[in-house]
């Protein structure tokens, strides 16, 4: 996450530190396979980032997405027949939420269909570095599978920007810091 934030607040009512920008961009940088750790395994473990949409009559739509963290934005897929599809395409605010070692993330924003090769390309190189090998075709990613929630191909890439962001330490010396875009 290269981007700088405008301003920063310091949330935390017990005196904890304000969490270093620098240190949330470093382990998102990390990528979320190594995002968190399965207790005393030493290694990657469990990590899921969280879509938040609002459907057209209101009612929110939560679930999980394979989010690419790093090079200043996050991506992740979306069947054009989703609920996340669709409720992107009618309001493009939404939230992401992560939960680290060290902290839990909430980036509130907006996310965008990506339609520009280069950057599909891009973002599939990464997914395949990741272990899943979609090919980039027509505007959007092919592939033999991806999660049973996406839907059948094609799957369309989002960049989602954040407007706000909110860490909650989970570890000393915890904290909780909003940052603005």
């Amino acid at each position: 996450m290269t981007r700088q934030p405008k301003g920063e607040r310091n949330l935390d009512g017990y005196g904890a530190p304000v969490i270093p920008w620098t240190t949330v961009c470093e382990v998102l940088e990390q990528g979320t396979a190594q995002i968190t750790q399965a207790p005393g395994s030493g290694g990657p473990g469990r990590h899921t980032c969280w879509l938040a949409t609002v459907r057209p009559d209101g009612r929110p739509h939560v679930v999980p997405v394979g989010v690419l963290w790093g090079d200043g934005a996050a991506y992740f897929t979306a069947g054009a027949g989703t609920r996340k599809a669709k409720n992107l395409a009618h309001d493009p605010r939404c939230v992401v939420t992560v939960a680290t070692t060290a902290f839990d993330l909430v980036a509130e924003g907006e996310a965008t269909k990506v339609t520009d090769a280069a950057t599909l390309e891009r973002v599939a190189e990464r997914y395949r570095g990741a272990g899943w090998s979609p090919t980039v075709r027509d505007g959007a990613l092919y592939a033999q599978y991806s999660a049973p929630s996406a839907g059948p191909p094609p799957w369309e890439v989002y960049e989602f920007t954040t407007a706000t962001l909110f860490a909650l330490g989970t570890a000393e010396p915890f904290g909780a810091t909003r940052w603005r875009f």
